[in-house]
């Protein structure tokens, strides 16, 4: 009789936690990350009556949450694809608006530019025409100006979306530390063999949060926690303990943001999530671009310059410089790591600003000896050490020679296209006519070096033989292709994401359904349990009225 009641009592109660996690399961329908549990029931340890064994009901032994390591390593890895993909395409979108679309690229500038030259051609003598000239100068050096403002502000949103990441990195990275300390000391209590199944998927959603920021890879361990390392191996949250990650400007390029894990630069690591994604369109896209846009910016200047020199205005004299590069004309910026110190400087090669390259450069001085970089392709360019230098567009000098190693980024094109600008004001300065040699009488009317400056507008004087024109192109080309080539990886990358999340969903996740029948079945189940005790307390009744 006692075994009826005892057998009756361990089912209300296996079902009544059933009936317990069934509802648990349809409140966290909705929670991100919950994954579904399931009460594990067995029968108890049958006893022995010497007829045979008799049951002694049932028991809960576990209640566990549907999980597979497999598909969370899948779902973590491909949020990391997706998180850098979709952080490059949407800012690789918005340099493609700018040098592209027919209102904010240069196209329209340049060509209203040499527009007036050749109206100024037509008509030397013509002040209104002049006057043109130089407004469509001011606008083009304007919009050279705006074009490369939109892109420093972009380069600004790298830096704020950097820090943004890496503050939230240190977040996730201190709450699964957090969790760690709690599940290991959970499980501790349950003998090793429980787990705390919303701990543990609370501690699973960091990791997925985390990588989507930021390649990760996660290690178990005995107690219960994890270690998890980004990049190449390096630890972000060893057991209890989280590492900080922190932002430091590059020595040498202040506005350069690198990633640090404690004094270590890992930066060149960072192969996934946002966190790659917003470095890869600033060194793959946003660099490249600003290189490209003060190329074309100072190929304009040196060349109109050299050639606008060798006319003569209105007055009869030599003609000036239209536009300028900002002082200095190049940024020199010396990596003050290094403790040899020493200046260089740089200026445009009027002479071969044809060979002149859409890159920085490095010039070392190492152990006594002197060696250029060029960075774009990280080229070793041959210079004999002998300074002046004439290289690729550019004369480099050492002003000051160092007393150790030293190191210098040179920027020829960098900052081309925010310092531009126009010098002559005065309409009468526009030197249309060809220098009349000494003793010599100008030609009244005279065209002819305004229509050789018109001429540049075609002229094969940029790198590659390329015009003006065609260099910009191919700014506007290489943007095209990078930005359409992170749409493609996007869409690739949001199909794996997908199908990751609906691997998850379908394992893990709560069907409102399912739950409803096993409430339904449950809940017979109780009240049939029920039934039996009240069956147990029947006979206990009728015995005790049989001994009245």
């Amino acid at each position: 009789m006692s075994g009826i009641l005892g057998t009756a009592i361990s089912g209300l109660m296996a079902f009544q936690r059933s009936l317990d996690t069934t509802s648990h399961n349809i409140a966290n329908v909705n929670t991100e990350g919950y994954s579904r549990q399931r009460v594990e029931l067995a029968a108890k340890p049958a006893q022995f009556i010497g007829s045979g064994y008799v049951g002694a009901g049932v028991q809960v032994t576990d209640i566990t949450r549907s999980y597979d390591q497999f598909i969370s390593g899948q779902l973590r890895s491909s949020a990391s694809g997706f998180g850098e993909a979709d952080k490059l395409q949407s800012m690789a979108r918005q340099v493609d608006f700018i040098v592209a679309n027919d209102e904010t690229g240069l196209a329209f500038s340049l060509s209203g530019f040499f527009k007036s030259v050749n109206d100024v051609a037509g008509d030397p003598t013509s002040i209104p025409a002049r006057q043109v000239m130089l407004g469509e100068a001011d606008s083009l050096a304007n919009h050279f100006n705006m074009m490369a403002g939109q892109l420093d502000s972009l380069r600004n949103q790298v830096n704020v979306d950097m820090q943004s990441m890496v503050n939230e990195i240190n977040l996730l990275a201190s709450g699964i530390a957090d969790l760690n300390k709690r599940i290991a000391s959970d499980i501790g209590q349950g003998s090793g063999s429980k787990m705390p199944n919303d701990l543990l998927d609370g501690r699973d959603l960091m990791l997925q949060k985390l990588a989507k920021l930021t390649n990760v890879s996660v290690l178990d361990q005995q107690d219960g926690s994890v270690s998890v390392f980004i990049g190449q191996g390096q630890s972000l949250v060893l057991g209890m303990n989280a590492s900080t990650v922190s932002l430091k400007p590059s020595n040498s390029e202040p506005e350069r943001q690198q990633v640090l894990i404690g004094d270590q630069n890992v930066s060149k690591f960072i192969t996934g999530g946002q966190l790659a994604g917003v470095m890869r369109f600033r060194d793959e896209v946003l660099n490249p671009a600003q290189q490209q846009l003060g190329l074309v910016a100072a190929g304009l200047s040196v060349r109109f310059n050299d050639l606008h020199k060798e006319g003569s205005d209105l007055n009869g004299d030599d003609g000036l410089d239209l536009f300028s590069m900002g002082n200095p004309e190049i940024a020199v910026i010396g990596d003050d790591t290094f403790p040899g110190g020493g200046a260089v400087s740089a200026v445009f090669d009027p002479a071969t600003i044809n060979q002149l390259q859409a890159s920085d450069y490095r010039l070392d001085y190492i152990g006594g000896s002197y060696s250029l970089t060029r960075l774009s392709d990280n080229v070793n360019i041959p210079i004999s050490g002998t300074f002046p230098e004439t290289v690729g567009g550019i004369d480099i000098d050492v002003t000051t020679a160092p007393t150790g190693d030293a190191s210098f980024l040179i920027r020829p094109t960098y900052n081309a296209a925010k310092n531009i600008k126009t010098e002559i004001k005065d309409p009468a300065l526009i030197a249309a006519a060809e220098q009349v040699p000494p003793g010599g009488t100008a030609l009244p009317g005279d065209n002819r070096n305004a229509l050789k400056l018109a001429d540049l507008e075609s002229g094969a004087f940029m790198t590659g033989g390329r015009s003006l024109t065609q260099t910009y192109g191919q700014l506007v080309s290489q943007i095209g292709v990078a930005a359409h080539s992170a749409n493609v990886s996007r869409s690739a990358q949001e199909i794996l994401f997908n199908r990751a999340s609906q691997a998850r969903e379908n394992l893990a996740g709560v069907n409102l359904d399912e739950e409803a029948a096993n409430l339904i079945k449950y809940q017979n189940s109780y009240q049939a349990a029920a039934q039996a005790v009240n069956v147990a307390r029947t006979v206990f009744d009728t015995m005790l009225n049989a001994f009245r």
